[in-house]
């Protein structure tokens, strides 16, 4: 089970997940593979549907092939099942890692790209977004949901193939929070939203 642990001097909390260090890697090798030779064994190609969890969520095109699909993390840094038995350790905090990790496969082909996508598939990525948030948000455990994309090896990406992931954790990141505590005191002093003002300044200028 992976676990949270809360840093007391940075006051923020740290996934611990060991089992992250056992997913499939196509940069490994040197000199790293190739797109086209990191497509014979890769988990997100069609045909491989069986080297991934069940689809959460799919698109099909016309054909009933699949465009899109969302399926959960095989390697995850929390995990869905359980309850986060708070507990203290010493003078530090700690907790199960619950939450959720997804995978959004945003193309069966693996050598486009999520840039070159047209902007009908785009929309489809965009909507598998919004359907997984909309979804995750009705567990009272989970607190944010964040939606990120590690784009090639040097960002961290484990596969080549074009995908995003979803993690909802049941901590509000130390960011985040100070954000809201920003918007509240704005809203407070000046009874507006601070986004909104940023927008409209931005478009104006």
């Amino acid at each position: 089970m992976p676990e949270l642990r809360h840093d007391p001097i940075q006051k923020r909390w740290v996934i611990i997940s060991t089992e992250r260090g056992q997913r499939p890697m196509d940069f490994t090798n040197v000199p790293v593979v190739s797109l086209e030779e990191s497509k014979a064994n890769c988990p997100f190609c069609p045909g491989h549907e069986d080297s991934t969890p069940p689809d959460i969520l799919r698109f099909n095109g016309p054909d009933g092939r699949w465009l899109t699909r969302v399926v959960a993390n095989r390697y995850p840094a929390l995990r869905i099942e359980g309850t986060s038995d708070r507990a203290a350790v010493g003078q530090y905090d700690r907790m199960n890692g619950i939450g959720a990790h997804e995978v959004v496969i945003e193309t069966p082909d693996h050598l486009v790209d999520f840039g070159d996508l047209p902007a009908s598939h785009l929309a489809l990525v965009l909507r598998a977004y919004k359907e997984r948030m909309l979804d995750l948000r009705k567990d009272k455990r989970l607190r944010y949901i964040l939606v990120f994309k590690n784009s090639g090896r040097r960002a961290g990406a484990s596969l080549a193939h074009s995908h995003t992931q979803i993690m909802a954790t049941p901590i509000t990141p130390r960011t985040v929070s100070g954000e809201l505590t920003s918007a509240r005191e704005h809203f407070a002093l000046k009874e507006r939203c601070i986004f909104c003002d940023v927008l409209a300044q931005e478009m104006e200028t």
